[in-house]
């Protein structure tokens, strides 16, 4: 059974309720999600790896994209922005000519596994493919519904994004649009108009991370079963998917892709085993802009990777602005509660 149907009305969600369901989970690093046991996921924990040697260095963080797709067949066959994505070509000016290049891209990628303790049958993915479901996993975070016709791909990096099978925010199994806003918290802004100045004619920086994303709910059809078993590891048929697409970012990252894979749990029934996977790609030439910001001392500590992986002075906070990894395990943590909780 995919989804349950359902003629209540959507429940919004607080961002109060959303908090304090998040503060039970604790997380767990594990060298691997798939290869954990299941026998050792215990109430309100939460399995997570983002593949890092330790929590201090970027060893491990990120993965070239075509390596990604090379060693990692299946998660870039699942997580990809669409089938068939590459990098895509762009315009730079290098030593003063204008040249076209490939616009290389590097894969920030977790894994998470927590437990529901109600059967997957009982699920009603429609009550969280919604918009208020979204607003309430992070107040920090503005979101808006839009129309496909309000979609922003329209610079030369975007055009990349475009879908050839379908448009975004259109067919099959597509419950939300939505447009969402970050406005960077703490010293980051600071720290942007100080990197600004360094920008010379470049593009400059912008004090926020602008998004538009897809809500979508996969049919029995849309799904690989064999795929999504090995992903998540676990041998049970799949119950339901919910997939986000994020197909345009104004800034530093390209794309990014959410998937939650409900399965029963193999040694009890009455419960649920979610696996939450998370595929962010990041401008390789974002990440290796480290000599730039080295040389100038009060920038340092804005060094892309360093703020990216919440390795800096700059981080503050527990959204975006603290980093990749804190904004992911938080985001996991209250979709966790807000799951078992609905």
């Amino acid at each position: 059974m995919w989804i349950k149907g359902s003629t209540a009305a959507v429940l919004v969600f607080t961002t109060t309720i959303a908090f304090a369901a998040a503060q039970d989970y604790q997380i767990v690093r594990v060298a691997s999600v798939a290869g954990a046991t299941i026998d050792g996921l215990k109430p309100k924990t939460i399995f997570f790896t983002d593949h890092r040697a330790d929590e201090t260095s970027d060893k491990g963080a990120f993965i070239r994209f075509e390596e990604w797709s090379r060693t990692r067949p299946n998660q870039a066959k699942l997580l990809n922005l669409f089938p068939g994505f590459k990098e895509g070509m762009v315009h730079k000016v290098i030593d003063g000519t204008r040249k076209e290049v490939k616009d290389e891209l590097q894969m920030y990628v977790t894994e998470a596994r927590f437990m529901l303790s109600r059967p997957a049958t009982s699920v009603d993915l429609k009550t969280f493919a919604k918009l208020p479901f979204i607003q309430s996993i992070d107040p920090s975070i503005k979101h808006e519904a839009i129309k496909p016709s309000d979609i922003s791909l329209k610079d030369e990096k975007s055009q990349n994004n475009k879908n050839p099978d379908r448009a975004w925010c259109e067919g099959a199994g597509v419950t939300a649009c939505i447009r969402s806003n970050y406005k960077l918290e703490g010293k980051l802004p600071i720290g942007v108009a100080l990197a600004n100045k360094l920008r010379d004619s470049e593009r400059k920086l912008s004090d926020s991370i602008e998004f538009e994303s897809e809500m979508r709910l996969l049919s029995a059809a849309d799904v690989d079963e064999e795929g999504m078993k090995k992903l998540t590891g676990v041998n049970t048929p799949v119950a339901g998917v919910l997939e986000q697409n994020m197909f345009h970012v104004n800034q530093v990252m390209r794309f990014g892709k959410l998937l939650a894979v409900f399965q029963p749990n193999p040694a009890d029934a009455k419960s649920t085993i979610t696996t939450v996977v998370i595929a962010l790609a990041v401008g390789s030439s974002t990440l290796e802009q480290k000599k730039k910001y080295e040389n100038v001392p009060v920038l340092r500590n804005l060094v892309p990777s360093q703020v990216l992986l919440g390795n800096s002075s700059f981080n503050t906070g527990n959204s975006i602005s603290a980093g990749l990894p804190s904004y992911v395990r938080n985001r996991i943590k209250a979709i966790a509660g807000i799951l078992d909780r609905g």
